[in-house]
Formats: C-alpha cells, structure tokens, sequence
C-alpha cells in the first residue's frame, strides 16, 4: 500500500507523488486512505514545513476517481456510493484545504476530475507547460464529488466554473491560470524546483503564524466580512501571545535600528 503514495523529504519540505502511474495515477480508495494517513504524520511532523503534491510519470498528475473502483460502489446503491466515494473524497479534499501547513499541488499533466478537485482544494499550484485541466464527470452521468461543484465557482466565478462543470470541455493551464485555479505556469523541466521555491519562501516564516493565515483565509472565505474579521482576529490573539511573535518582531526592531 505504501507504494500508492511515494513519500519523501526534501529540507523541510515533504514531497508526496501519486504513484500509480499506468493508470494515470487514479484515486482508488486505497490511494486516498494512504495520502490521509501521510498527512496525519506530516502534521504531527515538526521538521516538515510545506508539502509538494505531484503525480508519477511523465503523462498525469490525477486522472481523478478509479471509475472501475467506485462503479462497483455506485451498482451496490447511493447510500454505499456515498459513503465510500463521496464522503472519502470530500475529507480528502477538505483534509488538504484545512491542513496547517501549505500544500502545493505540482501539476505535472492530466489533472482531470478528483486531480482538478485537488488542485482547487490545496493551498497553492504550480503548472507544468504541459499540464491539462477538465471536469469531465458529466459525460459519465454525475456531478463531481470531491467539492468541485463548491470550490471551482469561488475561485473561478460561477459562469466560468460551470461553463467547465457543464460541458466537461478540457482546459490549459493559461485558462487555469486566468480563472485562479493556480497560481503560475512554468516549464515542465522546472516544475519541481519551482514548487520547492515556493515552499522554501514560505517556510522561511513562523510555522505557526504559516498555520494561523492557513486557517483564517480558510474559514473566512465562506462567511461574511464582519465574520471572517472576527475570525482574522482570533487568528491574531492566538498568535500575538508566542515566542515566534515576540522573536520576529524583535528581530525586525533590531534591523531597522542598525540601519
């Protein structure tokens, strides 16, 4: 089972890689209890700062959902389907969206489906010139499960979103880039050095204030304004009373006064 998730450390940054490669890394469910229970080590992991998610191969990042796998599911009946596909994918994908350390998703090729619900879900992306995005569940008869009905027309806007929901059309990576579903595009042979560097930027700063602007931005995008300042500043009171706050900002003072 541990060969579905490649898992290795890089500094301090965890690279997490899909590896089912000859079926162009699908998500079986075996893949997603495995990737759930890496991240619950990651988080407890104080040596890991930021995580890089990518696929094996030279072709996908995630063709999404094992079809064969939850087809058997669907035939048993909704209430099985739901439980073992739906519910699994939706606590992935919420799983990476709450998780308090920064995830970067580096899209290496296909990200179709469950790979493009990933990719909404995660904190960061970085293309590959190669990669190719798409919501296909609507040519096999049901909506996307894994929270891209939710999460694609909060980044995208909602004709954007379901001008993709409702044809299934694929998509390039510009196009994903204009409607910020990740945040750049680069050449394929710097794809992975340029999703360290990302994280490498990021974990420079306090872990814990890394963690705290994780969970303000996740839990204020749903609510309204005067909600998520409230919850803006409870991030900042959690944060104000550490040694990490104390420390950088005792830092900076004694910066600005050698200057």
């Amino acid at each position: 089972m541990s060969d579905l998730i490649l898992w290795e450390t890089r500094g301090a940054t965890a690279l997490l890689t899909f590896n089912r490669p000859g079926k162009l890394n699908a998500l079986s469910y075996a893949l997603i209890d495995r990737l759930m229970a890496i991240l619950d080590r990651i988080e407890d992991d104080a040596n890991v700062r930021a995580v890089v998610l990518t696929g094996a191969g030279d072709r996908a990042f995630s063709a999404g959902a094992d079809i064969a796998e939850f087809s058997e599911s669907v035939r048993r009946g909704p209430d099985v389907a739901v439980k073992d596909f739906v519910r699994r994918g939706q606590a992935m994908t919420a799983r990476m969206e709450a998780f308090p350390k920064p995830i970067i998703a580096a899209v290496n090729g296909i990200a179709f489906g469950g790979g493009c619900e990933i990719t909404e879900a995660v904190h960061l992306a970085v293309a590959s010139e190669r990669a190719t995005f798409a919501k296909p569940e609507i040519a096999i008869g049901i909506t996307p499960t894994f929270g891209g009905t939710q999460r694609l027309p909060r980044l995208a806007g909602r004709k954007r979103a379901l001008e993709h929901l409702l044809t299934g059309d694929s998509f390039s990576p510009q196009r994903a880039l204009e409607m910020g579903l990740v945040n750049r595009i680069v050449p394929h042979a710097q794809l992975l050095d340029a999703a360290f560097a990302l994280a490498d930027r990021i974990s420079r700063h306090s872990q814990l204030a890394v963690a705290r602007v994780i969970t303000a931005a996740t839990r204020g995008l749903n609510v309204s304004i005067a909600e998520g300042l409230a919850i803006e500043s409870e991030q900042f009171a959690r944060m104000a009373a550490t040694a990490d706050t104390s420390e950088a900002l005792d830092a900076w003072l004694a910066a600005r006064a050698s200057r």
